[in-house]
């Protein structure tokens, strides 16, 4: 039976890829920060069925200690301070943890000194301002946010690690994707979060900022199907996982409406400058003929049904 350790497993992708890999027969451990209460929304119908383990990826040693537990065959570091926004209030911790947290895994694996198979979480953000669209594995950089910016750091570190010491390193440069276990701190879920209590009475607007931003959604089930595929080639190698379609906030905002029967949402969206990131990203659409070629993956669900599954996940919780 193999062993599987995945960082940030309480995230949404976390929780699904967990799920995944119990479903393929593996030993899964899922590391988590000590604290006095753990979140584990996500993740609480694993209790049982994964070994949770305390680890930091702020402190090396744990690390170590949480390798040696788990005595993993594949590692999937998820874990990271992984909301965009939140980026600028926190730069430091922010680097610490998604891109010194990376280098403390890759390094606590190489002292561990046994074959381990490594994903780590890229992300589209570390494109930016983009240069090419839609971007693939060969196109430039030009991360526009300090987590884009520790993301893209984590990602050549796991591309130096794999070359300078024959590590089976690979990297998921993953576009936007969501689903019914996203944080409500982020923008889609606060859209279909939003929907749903507007649709019950419970609320008569939506605060948002930018809604002319457009990006590459896919649904989170879907992609880590990939992160498992990456681990399984003969080879490592970099992967952009995306739908190759984009859509504006606008957009997002229509199919959600739509499925509460409100075709002009116009009256209930107000646009806060609160919410306006400092740099923005305009567009950010992936090519991802590579993942479907090597890997044999395509998206299964469209745009439309992971909106609507959000909204409807969301009402019936506001119903409980």
């Amino acid at each position: 039976m193999k062993k599987a350790l995945i960082t940030g497993i309480n995230g949404m992708d976390g929780s699904y890829l967990a799920d995944l890999l119990l479903e393929k027969g593996y030993e899964v451990y899922g590391m988590e920060r000590r604290s006095s209460s753990k979140n584990r929304t996500n993740t609480g119908h694993l209790e049982g069925k994964v070994t949770f383990v305390n680890g930091d990826l702020t402190d090396q040693n744990s690390l170590v200690r949480v390798l040696r537990e788990s005595d993993p065959d594949e590692v999937y570091n998820l874990g990271a301070q992984s909301f965009v926004g939140e980026s600028w209030n926190t730069p430091e911790q922010t680097s610490d943890v998604t891109g010194m947290g990376c280098l403390r895994m890759l390094e606590a694996i190489r002292e561990y000194g046994k074959d381990v198979k490594f994903y780590q979480a890229s992300t589209s953000e570390m494109f930016g301002k983009m240069v090419e669209n839609p971007a693939n594995e060969n196109t430039p950089f030009y991360p526009r946010s300090p987590y884009g910016v520790a993301k893209l750091y984590a990602h050549w570190m796991t591309k130096n690690y794999r070359e300078s010491y024959d590590m089976f390193n690979v990297s998921g440069i993953l576009f936007n994707h969501e689903s019914e276990r996203r944080g409500i701190e982020f923008v889609t879920r606060k859209i279909t979060d939003g929907v749903a209590r507007v649709h019950l009475g419970y609320e008569d607007h939506i605060k948002l900022g930018n809604l002319d931003s457009k990006r590459d959604w896919g649904y989170s089930p879907d992609y880590v199907e990939c992160m498992w595929l990456m681990l399984q080639q003969d080879t490592p190698d970099d992967y952009v996982i995306a739908t190759g379609e984009s859509h504006s906030i606008r957009d997002f905002l229509d199919v959600a409406f739509d499925c509460v029967g409100i075709n002009d949402w116009s009256n209930y969206v107000v646009q806060d400058e609160r919410f306006m990131r400092p740099a923005e990203i305009d567009v950010l659409c992936g090519d991802s003929t590579k993942a479907r070629e090597v890997l044999g993956w395509k998206p299964k669900t469209s745009f439309e049904d992971m909106v609507s599954r959000m909204v409807i996940n969301d009402i019936a919780l506001l119903e409980i």
